[in-house]
């Protein structure tokens, strides 16, 4: 995460002191992409589904796999649990960079969530996934 090309200069206070570890996992649902033999089986990307109240709290694509359907992969697959969980609706707060990739997979933007000095000082697109039922 802190090594994503997204997050270095403006951007690298935002995930400063994140860490995704035990604690983390034992609270969250998170899920991990991994690569076929050829990527030798590394960590490709991974997200978190929070359940309530429902937020895909991160969305991480490893540099060197953007552009290959990861993200599109680990989009479909949370709304597979989600629609699992029997949630409608997933909200995810948005990177700035990213806000073009959540349009492209299907989010709908809802609104605007204000900047938090010192960590996050810019706004931040707010979207939401909507979740059919089966």
């Amino acid at each position: 995460m802190r090594g994503s090309a997204a997050y270095e200069g403006e951007y690298a206070s935002a995930v400063a002191g994140y860490r995704v570890g035990p604690d983390y996992l034992e609270a969250h649902r998170a899920f991990v992409a991994v690569g076929a033999d050829e990527q030798g089986g590394r960590v490709l990307g991974f997200y978190s589904l929070v359940l309530d109240p429902p937020e895909l709290d991160l969305l991480f694509v490893d540099d060197e796999a953007q552009g290959r359907g990861v993200g599109r992969l680990l989009v479909a697959h949370m709304q597979s649990e989600a629609r699992a969980a029997g949630l409608d609706r997933v909200m995810v707060v948005s990177h700035r960079p990213a806000e073009g990739f959540y349009h492209r997979v299907g989010a709908v933007r809802t609104g605007t969530v204000l900047a938090n000095p010192p960590a996050v000082p810019w706004d931040r697109p707010e979207f939401e996934f909507r979740i059919p039922p089966e």
